[in-house]
């Protein structure tokens, strides 16, 4: 059975805000899996890969219980806001596991750990490129007691990249996968699609994921799909930033494998002289990119994944 239910919180700041969601309980006992979309309400294909997934799945066959809500930040959603939660300018997906006595995106976060993450078994939240984001569709696990499980979800998923995110200073935090990580829970980050855009092949991609990790899990019948041949393990991550503000010029694009030293854009001022040439700072491939020309000072122009390996050699 699959029900259609509306989940709200009890805690005044996140008083009027419903979320849409399923609740999908198999003919036969399994796992607890969360599916999680929207977490920035501007990835539209994650958003239309969850409602997707569900509304394909076939509660006969699936062992255990899927609970999926597409939109997790709806008032990044209705006020199409790109990145950020408006009511503090926090990015959500930094803000897990939450805190109840902090600002909004922190109640939402902790709300949304506390309710859908804490009593799952496995969690999936699928994301894209946002609003001004390019991305060549990749999938993250956290280095963790429950990593090789992760990785394991991640290598099924199936995209070209699989990300390995570690803990040291200045990596990223409180995302739904390293919350979950922390609390035992495996976890995956899967992306596809972006600038904005609903994308179909984006949404097929999000979708045969997830239905591919089920398999995996044995939460729905038949072989898993082996992980295709050129599917590359990424052991580095560098985030690339300008110093000032100006008008940024991309040279390279999402996907494009590049050399340490390469140019990948230039920061020019609005008379067209050049301030600052970037570089790559290593080999590797562009995850995401920046697509907007307008650059604030410290912005974040593009992800470069370094260290490839062939997904066998990863371990």
């Amino acid at each position: 059975m699959i029900s259609r239910k509306t989940i709200s919180f009890s805690h005044p700041a996140l008083a009027g805000r419903e979320h849409p969601s399923f609740e999908a309980h198999g003919a036969e006992a399994g796992p607890h899996l969360a599916l999680l979309g929207g977490i920035h309400g501007c990835e539209y294909s994650s958003i239309a890969a969850v409602v997707r997934v569900m509304n394909e799945l076939d509660p006969a066959a699936l062992k255990g219980t899927v609970v999926a809500v597409p939109v997790v930040s709806m008032d990044s959603f209705r006020a199409r806001s790109p990145f950020v939660v408006p009511a503090d300018g926090k990015n959500l997906n930094r803000c897990f596991p939450g805190d109840p006595d902090g600002t909004f995106s922190d109640v939402l976060a902790h709300a949304i750990f506390e309710e859908l993450i804490a009593p799952a078994d496995y969690v999936v939240d699928l994301h894209g490129g946002d609003l001004v984001e390019a991305l060549e569709p990749f999938a993250i696990y956290d280095e963790s007691a429950v990593e090789e499980t992760a990785r394991e979800m991640a290598v099924a998923f199936g995209l070209p990249y699989v990300v390995r995110e570690q803990k040291r200073p200045g990596g990223l935090a409180g995302m739904t996968s390293s919350a979950a990580a922390a609390a035992g829970i495996p976890a995956i980050i899967a992306e596809a699609g972006g600038c904005g855009q609903l994308e179909e092949n984006a949404v097929r991609l999000l979708v045969e994921g997830v239905q591919n990790v089920l398999r995996q899990l044995d939460m729905l019948p038949g072989d898993p799909a082996p992980p295709r041949t050129e599917m590359r393990h990424v052991g580095g991550n560098e985030w690339l930033r300008c110093e000032r503000q100006g008008w940024w010029e991309a040279a390279v694009r999402a996907g494009d494998r590049v050399r340490a030293g390469d140019v990948l854009g230039r920061v020019r001022d609005l008379w067209g002289d050049e301030h600052e040439v970037i570089t790559a700072p290593a080999d590797g491939v562009v995850l995401f990119l920046t697509t907007s020309a307008a650059v604030e000072a410290d912005g974040l122009l593009l992800g470069l994944g370094t260290e490839l390996k062939p997904i066998g050699a990863a371990a």
